[in-house]
């Protein structure tokens, strides 16, 4: 099988690629990826010589670049995208042409070359916030930022290609993921690397948002188990089942890097804060077989050991 892959330097991207192929190393693998700020070839450093494996560097709302790309594959997995919800606050228009254009662009040439599955990789954030209860995928998507929304946008535009022209997509829809590769823009591996330069965490408000966490690891285990088993046409919620504050979480970290209380920087709180995300992931576990295997504690543990033991790899990104 010839899978091609967009945004596969990313973050999940780049843990989904590795992962493929030690489980599937027949499979050919083709990562498209425009290699902005959070896309980095140094994430898969260890596979460029595989003979199964071939980056091109190349925006997917580059209709030419996409064809080049797509060119005798079999299936895509996109998980290419402005992932930021601070920076879209600040400027929205490359999350409406990477999450929304982009997607347009793939469907486009998927429907013309025959794509056998198209995977699109979304978010819980298109749901908007819940106070209590769980979102199912039946919920409807309230998106209330800009990243969300262009995110909700892009999934949409994919279904309906799906209802219009039959195109065989899937859409996944994640929760919070941390673990390594992750840009040290995110709250996790800030607050790691922060400490490790023996800076201060910045703790939005009070920081008594919720949010789920899923090990990056699981949630590709997940987009795999969707993209062999997944029922064309359908949404599915992968979600790590570990719903923790925000202050919390600086707790935890600050533990297990060795640190006090006294390393916490209050800052004014994000406007239009979504105060909790939660999943039913109960459609994926009954119909797939899947669900989450690493615990909270392991997964945090191994993330900042991981981060410990690369600064290599994150120093050259952090001011």
């Amino acid at each position: 099988m010839k899978i091609l892959i967009t945004g596969g330097a990313g973050f999940i991207g780049s843990n989904y690629v590795r992962m493929h192929l030690e489980q599937n190393p027949s499979d050919q693998i083709v990562n498209l990826d425009k290699l902005t700020y959070a896309g980095r070839k140094e994430s898969l450093v260890d596979i460029e010589g595989n003979e199964n494996y071939e980056f091109i560097q190349g925006d997917i709302c580059d209709a030419e670049a996409v064809e080049k790309a797509m060119k005798d594959c079999d299936t895509v997995i996109n998980f290419a995208a402005e992932s930021h919800v601070d920076r879209s606050l600040e400027d929205s228009r490359h999350f409406a042409e990477s999450n929304f254009f982009g997607v347009r662009v793939l469907c486009e040439q998927a429907k013309k070359q025959g794509i056998e599955k198209f995977v699109q990789i979304s978010t819980d954030e298109v749901y908007g916030q819940i106070k209590e209860g769980s979102f199912t995928e039946q919920s409807v998507a309230r998106p209330r930022n800009p990243y969300s929304a262009a995110k909700a946008a892009g999934e949409l535009l994919a279904m309906s290609y799906f209802e219009t022209f039959e195109l065989p997509v899937v859409v996944t829809r994640s929760s919070n993921n941390y673990g390594p590769y992750q840009f040290p823009e995110k709250v996790m591996p800030l607050f790691i690397t922060n400490l490790m330069q023996g800076k201060k965490v910045p703790l939005y408000g009070e920081g008594l948002q919720i949010r789920d966490w899923l090990y990056v690891g699981d949630n590709c285990e997940g987009i795999k188990t969707v993209f062999e088993k997944g029922k064309l046409g359908e949404i599915y919620n992968i979600g790590g089942g570990n719903e923790i504050r925000n202050i919390d979480l600086t707790k935890m970290i600050l533990e297990a890097m060795d640190k006090g209380e006294e390393m916490i920087e209050k800052v004014p709180d994000r406007i239009g804060h979504d105060f909790r995300y939660s999943l039913d992931c109960s459609k994926i576990e009954k119909e797939l077989g899947w669900k989450p295997k690493k615990s909270f504690e392991e997964g945090l543990k191994e993330t900042v050991d991981w981060y410990k033991n690369n600064e290599q790899w994150w120093k050259p990104l952090v001011k």
